[in-house]
């Protein structure tokens, strides 16, 4: 059974910091891809970051823009995104997800989802 756990959104102001983590069971994150992908109301789901399996190889979406780094605790079994320089532009749900290998970017790839966690800064 494969299931992912998000945890550390909040309200916060602009400027602020906050790490989010998604704690995974049922699989091994440093033998899989993991994402991070956020969703405006009435929006799709859009890749914040990811990082691969064996390589570990990390990617993300332009709009991060440095701020932004992904990391996995591998003895925790757990993938960390930690934000920084947070705009109110990115206020969204946050998501965890994650697919065996493939291309990062392909959203619709991805065969396990969390229940995401709220992420909202004040401007």
């Amino acid at each position: 059974q494969v299931q992912l756990t998000e945890s550390g959104g909040g309200l916060v102001r602009a400027g602020a910091s906050l790490r989010l983590a998604c704690a995974a069971s049922g699989l091994t994150v440093n033998q899989n891809v993991m994402g991070w992908f956020r969703q405006f109301p009435g929006t799709d789901r859009e890749l914040v970051a990811a990082i691969t399996g064996s390589e570990g190889k990390v990617y993300y979406a332009d709009f991060v823009e440095g701020r932004f780094t992904i990391s996995r605790d591998n003895a925790e079994n757990t993938v960390y995104l930690q934000m920084n320089g947070l705009k109110s532009e990115d206020t969204a749900v946050y998501y965890c997800a994650t697919k065996y290998a493939g291309n990062p970017y392909y959203t619709k790839t991805y065969d396990h989802w969390g229940q995401g966690t709220q992420v909202t800064v004040s401007s």
